[in-house]
């Protein structure tokens, strides 16, 4: 036992020249911290190493974002409590926004009339066709397709897709394969990217026009404020 201070000193030492901090040589040594502050006071601090920066920082923001994290929870919680039930009135105009910002519009330089509605999200997937239902489009007019990258999982997001919207992946168009890029870091990759679904509506030229006029009646209908003034901010 007469050279085990010695030689824990020397081990105090070689773990400070590596990075490690009083706390964690005095519990891998288990002597005091003040032999250890005495063994190694001369040597110069350590800079943590990554894996210890990436450690003191989770131990830092952690409690932050778990506290951000509740607080989300709860306002969306809260906020879709006050949608309740919705009239077929407010499905019919949440329809035609929806429509007008995400679906194809007629052009003048292209002036076909189409109905085609391509989106991620499978909540507006879902909130279109049971608009698309509300208008009574059949549904032998309703055509699907899938578009995603070709080095993703395309026949698992054919599955998604054709089980959210009740129909067999049989059923579907053939799938638009975007090329893979190596130079271009993508972030919409890992096994919640499912691509876009391409949903088309045949016989459709009539549903165009109404489509356009709708949203025009919406523009128009609008409350117009004077400059300078301000809503009341209620919903």
């Amino acid at each position: 036992m007469v050279h085990a201070k010695p030689q824990l000193k020397a081990r105090a030492r070689r773990l400070r020249r590596v990075g490690r901090t009083y706390d964690e040589i005095v519990a891998e040594l288990g002597v005091a911290k003040s032999s250890v502050s005495l063994w190694v006071r001369d040597l110069p601090k350590p800079r943590p190493s990554p894996e210890r920066m990436h450690v003191m920082s989770e131990a830092r923001w952690a409690p932050y974002r778990a506290r951000r994290d509740r607080e989300r929870t709860r306002a969306l919680e809260a906020a879709k409590r006050e949608i309740g039930t919705l009239t077929d009135r407010e499905l019919f105009l949440i329809g035609v926004g929806l429509y007008w910002a995400e679906g194809t519009k007629r052009k003048a330089h292209q002036p076909r009339e189409k109905v085609t509605f391509v989106n991620s999200d499978p909540g507006m997937i879902t909130v279109y066709l049971a608009w698309l239902a509300l208008l009574d489009v059949p549904p032998g007019d309703v055509r699907f397709s899938v578009m995603i990258h070709e080095s993703a999982d395309v026949a698992g997001a054919e599955r998604y897709w054709a089980e959210l919207v009740g129909r067999d992946t049989a059923d579907f168009g053939k799938t638009t394969l975007k090329k893979h890029n190596p130079k271009t870091v993508r972030k919409n990759v890992g096994a919640d990217y499912r691509g876009c679904l391409v949903v088309r509506v045949l016989r459709c030229a009539g549903l165009c026009r109404r489509i356009e006029g709708w949203w025009s009646g919406i523009a128009i209908a609008v409350p117009r404020s004077l400059p300078g003034s301000h809503g009341s901010g209620k919903v």
